[in-house]
């Protein structure tokens, strides 16, 4: 076979394994998509030497999490959760084809969202008692705390401080990251505001605790607002992402604008659910998997 007739998908040491064994799902569709398809499919250790020889190699390149740096290089992430994916041009979420594309509510199929999301949301988060309001904002943040980068509005202390301004019913409850490792300058600053202002709580409860509770959901982009939708807390957003639709933007509204609209916005969180996720995925759990995966690469330039 021609080595222009070659898939090569790189991955990190233990998803390399997982898809040698046959125990990563996308990866047993993506393989069965392209061999049917006349291509050879290889799986790589990802690493920058290796990546950075792919543009050099004849064949396609699928990077998984990677900047797709090359033209004939496409990347691969999780849709939030599993079993939903989506094979992209751009490492960028905010530069996804998703993020460019209008939800239109009127073309929502209701009972088909309302299953979807009732079930999805038990498979997610398991058995919910029923959701209230405690007149909290719920804040889960991510990293670089004193940082604003180029696709935020504001670094994350700085929005903190902003939904202080402007948000004068509310307790502000803050959630730091379990996987990230704050600096002790990231840490104190927090601490500072916290002993500054007696409506704010550093809290350590499990995401789904805080989601029930609270009012709304502010975030830069983290995906702690997407599974608010779950729940129908509405989100303000102080960053660029993919799931913006339904979102109150600062980037648009302004911050003060996107806080105070916050806690009347109603959009219908099942039907966006249900089009954000089962309508423009590839969903790997599905029959339609391997077509999905060859209809995404072909429109984004592949000529498979």
């Amino acid at each position: 076979m021609a080595d222009a007739q070659v898939l090569r998908v790189y991955l990190d040491e233990t998803d390399l394994a997982r898809a040698v064994d046959g125990s990563f799902n996308i990866m047993n569709k993506i393989r069965s998509a392209f061999e049917g398809a006349g291509y050879r499919v290889e799986f790589v250790k990802s690493t920058a030497v290796e990546r950075a020889k792919s543009a050099a190699c004849g064949g396609y390149a699928l990077f998984h999490m990677e900047d797709p740096f090359h033209s004939r290089a496409l990347t691969l992430r999780r849709a939030y959760f599993y079993p939903f994916w989506r094979i992209e041009s751009s490492a960028k979420r905010w530069e996804w084809q998703i993020a460019k594309t209008k939800f239109d509510p009127e073309a929502v199929n209701r009972k088909a969202a309302d299953r979807f999301v009732a079930n999805t949301r038990k498979r997610l988060f398991g058995e919910i008692s029923e959701v209230e309001t405690d007149s909290t904002v719920y804040i889960p943040l991510q990293g670089r705390l004193l940082d604003r980068r180029s696709f935020q509005t504001q670094s994350p202390l700085d929005m903190i401080r902003s939904v202080l301004a402007h948000e004068q019913d509310r307790e502000i409850v803050v959630g730091l990251h379990p996987n990230e490792a704050y600096t002790t300058e990231e840490t104190d600053a927090l601490r500072d505001l916290a002993d500054q202002n007696r409506r704010l709580t550093l809290s350590s409860e499990p995401m789904v605790k805080l989601l029930q509770r609270c009012d709304y959901v502010v975030t830069e982009n983290s995906s702690v607002a997407l599974s608010g939708y779950f729940f129908e807390k509405p989100a303000v957003l102080f960053a660029q992402i993919d799931f913006h639709h339904i979102a109150a933007n600062v980037s648009a509204l302004g911050a003060e604008a996107a806080i105070a609209s916050a806690p009347d916005l109603r959009p219908d969180f099942a039907g966006y659910l249900h089009w954000f996720l089962k309508k423009t995925t590839i969903n790997g759990g599905a029959p339609e998997a391997e077509a999905q995966i060859l209809a995404a690469v072909r429109c984004r330039g592949w000529k498979i």
